[in-house]
């Protein structure tokens, strides 16, 4: 499986028989300045800012507008169990704050099945986990957890470590605002980590690391 970080919590995991693609802002494009493709498309959150006039496929809740090169992919963006084109998928509910949802809304964690990898993409979660929440998700592989949002580093460490992953993606949220450098920093101390920046990540069943192990990517996307 590859992966690839475009910004933001886009995340694209090409696999060998599909291609699954969580959060694809409306202006995400590929390096080459071309759509990004995939046969699914999960969504954590709507966007928070309201929604483009611009003509397009929105996602299933009306909260987003899927990037064009996307508007055929299979939508998803709520909890529940999924099985589409042979990848399996688990929307597991959780929140954007630690107040179940009451300061910035729900969202979905989407746990995906992919090339005998289970990968968690945690969306913009802001909360740890419970007992029954981590029992919902199961054993987990690979994460991409949100920084710089509703978590802290230290909150985020802590929910990397209740997850137990052997990899661990960062996904600085907030790439407009200039703190994000400074929280990435934070979360790889917490970490114990010092990884060089690579432009995507390949990864295998016999290749995972046996220690967790945090992986830092380029940002692929172009807005």
């Amino acid at each position: 499986m590859e992966l690839t970080w475009y910004g933001r919590t886009c995340v694209r995991l090409r696999g060998r028989d599909a291609v699954v693609v969580n959060d694809a802002y409306p202006a995400v494009v590929g390096p080459t300045g071309r759509g990004i493709s995939g046969d699914i498309v999960t969504y954590s959150h709507p966007d928070d800012g309201p929604v483009s006039r611009a003509k397009g496929r929105l996602s299933r809740d009306g909260g987003t507008v899927l990037p064009t090169s996307l508007e055929e992919a299979f939508v998803l963006d709520g909890p529940g169990e999924y099985e589409v084109k042979d990848v399996l998928l688990t929307g597991v509910r959780t929140y954007r704050d630690d107040a179940k949802g009451a300061e910035r809304g729900k969202q979905t964690a989407f746990v995906v099945e992919l090339d005998s990898l289970s990968t968690i993409h945690l969306g913009d979660i802001g909360h740890l986990l419970t007992e029954e929440k981590l029992g919902d998700i199961g054993s987990i592989h690979v994460a991409c957890v949100p920084i710089g949002g509703a978590l802290s580093a230290t909150k985020a460490a802590e929910l990397i470590a209740q997850l137990g992953p052997k990899i661990v993606v960062p996904m600085p949220a907030r790439e407009e605002d200039d703190t994000w450098r400074d929280a990435l920093a934070r979360f790889l101390h917490e970490m114990g980590a010092q990884p060089v920046a690579q432009p995507k990540l390949s990864i295998t069943p016999s290749g995972l690391p046996s220690e967790t192990t945090t992986v830092v990517l380029e940002s692929r996307g172009k807005v």
